[in-house]
């Protein structure tokens, strides 16, 4: 993919002063994956599957322990169907993203002399995939458990709202996170490692695999204060009415910044290192 361009469409200036470059990407990120419609399909079935089998589990415990973490037998399977929608959107197992590829071929040499910044460009992708994945593959698993189980809604409109802005927060420090484990494919080479243990912290610390409330002491003291709560937990919680708004916002948009301003200074450093294997 040469300067410029979007996949093989050449974006003019004169389009370009009609359509934002950034809005477009967005677009260009929601159509390339909408092709993958079978894949999608298989993704949602497994979300849904997976997460009956979550709400089962979380309604035992419920039963066991009434009131465990704080949430009544309702709110623990609306947390359930919640998180596994955010699996798509959020890319939680996984990058996501072509950099890796890109810097073993060496085609990231390309990317970086674009007339755009490379993490925009890469962000601007990202949400239009994410955005794509909440409806196709968010959504169906909410309805199933919605009609199996019966899940709590917000009541109101501004509940929505900060669960749609803690929403979006959240798969923005995603994809600042996921950007730097792609980064480091510029110094590791092979980015499995790293992935394998960004898997492990993303689905322990998220609230993917349990809400974070369940954590011990001080364990769950610092699994709540780091990113990737603001991933899963944080939006959850934004969704049940069980964190406030101003707050959770604010700690999503911190982490949102650090990240995204460490992945700036990464990608300012591949600048001058360009590892390329094998190209």
């Amino acid at each position: 993919m040469g300067p410029g361009t979007v996949g093989h469409r050449a974006i003019t200036p004169r389009r370009c002063k009609t359509i934002p470059l950034y809005a477009r990407l967005v677009r260009y990120g929601f159509r390339k994956h909408a092709t993958y419609v079978w894949a999608t399909v298989a993704g949602a079935f497994t979300n849904s599957v997976f997460g009956i089998l979550r709400a089962y589990i979380l309604i035992a415990l419920g039963q066991a322990r009434p009131g465990l973490a704080g949430y009544d037998v309702t709110q623990a399977v609306t947390f359930c169907f919640i998180t596994q929608a955010c699996i798509g959107p959020m890319q939680l197992f996984g990058t996501g993203l072509t950099i890796p590829e890109r810097i073993r071929s060496g085609d990231i040499a390309l990317d970086l002399v674009r007339p755009a910044s490379l993490q925009l460009w890469s962000l601007a992708e990202d949400l239009g995939r994410a955005a794509y994945l909440f409806f196709a593959r968010g959504i169906p698993p909410m309805l199933l458990g919605a009609a199996l189980f019966g899940i709590a809604h917000p009541t109101e409109p501004g509940q929505w709202l900060a669960f749609l802005a803690g929403f979006l927060a959240g798969v923005i420090v995603s994809f600042a996170w996921r950007y730097l484990v792609a980064l480091s494919v510029c110094w590791l080479i092979d980015d499995r490692g790293v992935g394998a243990f960004s898997l492990v912290l993303t689905t322990l610390f998220s609230g993917m695999l349990l809400p974070l409330s369940l954590f011990p002491g001080i364990l769950g003291d610092l699994a709540r204060a780091l990113p990737w709560a603001a991933m899963v937990q944080a939006p959850t919680d934004l969704y049940l009415g069980k964190a406030p708004v101003l707050e959770t916002l604010a700690f999503q948009s911190c982490w949102a910044a650090v990240l995204l301003a460490a992945g700036a200074l990464g990608t300012r450093a591949i600048r001058h290192k360009v590892v390329i294997q094998g190209g």
